[in-house]
């Protein structure tokens, strides 16, 4: 009988592991928010992830319940694990990526690299902060956001105000996070791989390049990083799978600072744009690796296939047309690069699809990817 995997959550992350798990023989399920979605094609339930009784229902019919994303409420993980049901990352550990008041105090508890912060819980508080910190902070929502979404730098504590008065009609309290602005270089992600039995593996460093709060690019590895950088990320990267009890894929997302200190910005445990290289360009793609994690199984190896592997995100897509009309010029213009698409309509702002390059010279990847995903602008 085949192995059987659920993941709850019907997007481009959930798409990207069914063609692994086809590969391996394993049976993937999906629970997909609604109909039309990325991973459409495994989808074999359709609810609302925020029902316990409808995710219970799901999991009954699987041996391992995953995640396409962390918000899942903690009730509902609570609801799964009393039923007995294998779920990969646990409540624990999503607790920290659901809640980045809550990461940030277990970094410290762990005692990880990272920016000055606080939990703030009003604009005297804030301006506290600021006053503290050059006059400058990065205030954050602590649950929700992503890809740029809630958060924002201010100088003055009236910039929050309107985030301070959706806490206090929401009248369960809570704060917002505020964080030093951090002068760095340049943003980094590390990638690690733990299965439930305890076998870790590191991908190599990679470099992330931001534009309007998303992910637009990766290099793979990050150029310039140097012996001790690697060594540092990675055992950043280990040492916060383990403190956590992560399983399945974890992203550490790092600032390299002016000063040549290595700051955790963000964490994600689920397949992570940063890793989409790893399809291309790595032995074992992060989505086999999931799979592999969360069904603890050996993990495989996480090393490179070629010297460089360039990730292009396709943002936003065409603004008249599909996608798949640009296919035949993108393809004959540039026969090295690897273009793949989420099956979502074009929208502005919207990850659609990224490109992979992969070879011997690092400015010749790099241009072919861009060149590549600029068919589909």
């Amino acid at each position: 009988m085949a192995l059987r995997v659920g993941v709850v959550g019907g997007g481009q992350l959930a798409r990207m592991m069914i063609a692994p798990a086809e590969e391996l023989g394993i049976d993937i399920r999906v629970l997909a928010e609604t109909e039309g979605m990325s991973a459409g094609l495994a989808a074999t339930a359709v609810g609302d992830y925020r029902d316990a009784e409808t995710v219970l229902r799901f999991a009954r019919e699987v041996d391992v319940l995953t995640f396409d994303h962390e918000h899942v409420p903690q009730d509902v993980l609570a609801a799964l694990v009393d039923a007995g049901v294998a779920v990969h990352p646990g409540p624990a550990p999503l607790a920290v990526a659901q809640d980045k008041l809550v990461m940030r105090a277990r970094m410290a508890e762990l005692g990880m690299p990272q920016p000055d912060w606080a939990a703030v819980s009003d604009a005297a508080q804030l301006q506290d902060f600021l006053d503290a910190h050059g006059g400058r902070a990065v205030v954050k929502t602590p649950r929700g956001g992503y890809d740029g979404k809630g958060v924002r730098v201010v100088s003055a504590a009236i910039e929050a105000d309107d985030w301070f008065a959706a806490l206090a009609e929401d009248a369960h309290g809570g704060a917002l996070l505020a964080e030093e602005l951090v002068d760095f270089t340049r943003e980094l992600a590390q990638q690690v791989a733990r299965r439930p039995s305890g076998e870790v593996r590191a991908y190599p460093l990679v470099a992330t390049t931001q534009r309007d709060g998303v992910c637009a690019e990766v290099i793979a590895p990050a150029p310039r990083a140097g012996e001790r950088l690697e060594r540092a990320a990675a055992a950043i990267g280990v040492a916060v799978a383990e403190g956590l009890g992560v399983t399945g894929m974890l992203a550490v997302e790092l600032f390299e600072t002016t000063d040549e200190r290595v700051l955790i910005n963000e964490l994600a445990m689920r397949p992570h744009n940063s890793g989409h290289w790893t399809q291309d360009g790595a032995v074992t793609s992060q989505f086999e690796q999931h799979l592999r994690a969360v069904l603890d199984l050996p993990l495989g190896s996480t090393d490179a296939t070629a010297p460089w592997t360039v990730m292009v995100n396709i943002l936003g897509g065409p603004a008249e047309g599909g996608l798949t009309e640009r296919f035949a010029p993108a393809m004959a213009a540039h026969t090295t690069a690897k273009i793949h698409t989420y099956g979502k309509d074009p929208r502005p702002g919207r990850k659609v699809g990224h490109v992979n390059v992969a070879g011997d010279d690092l400015d010749d990847v790099v241009y072919e990817g861009r060149a590549a995903a600029a068919f589909f602008d």
